[in-house]
């Protein structure tokens, strides 16, 4: 997104082409944020391929998606579903969270949403 281009260390890539990631980024990060809008397996594949380029050695992964991406999420980066789920309105798919580490934050149930 431009309009982020005025804040140091902006990066511009595709997300078609992780490999394009600027090489100085590459496994520079001790974490990785994915929060994307629903998309689909191949799109999903394209996101753990760059925070793979992105993270430095034991570097953690923080997954926002529905439950049903979650046996992919396992699959392609490692990662386990949290109890915490966000209670987020209006919105008609339940999001849920996912690490590839043990969180200390997300590990209760939502009692908004969750009994």
């Amino acid at each position: 997104d431009e309009e982020f281009a005025k804040y140091p260390g902006y990066a511009k890539y595709d997300f078609n082409h992780p490999e394009q990631i600027p090489a100085e980024y590459h496994n520079s990060f001790d974490f990785v944020v994915i929060d994307p809008p629903f998309v689909t397996e191949q799109v999903w594949r394209l996101y753990a391929r760059a925070a793979k380029l992105l993270l430095c050695e034991g570097g953690k992964i923080f997954v926002s998606t529905i439950a049903e991406n979650g046996k992919l999420i396992s699959e392609i980066l490692g990662c386990k579903m949290c109890l915490f789920r966000p209670s987020i309105p209006n919105i008609i798919y339940q999001y849920s969270l996912y690490t590839n580490y043990d969180p200390t934050v997300v590990k209760t149930i939502n009692k908004e949403i969750d009994d």
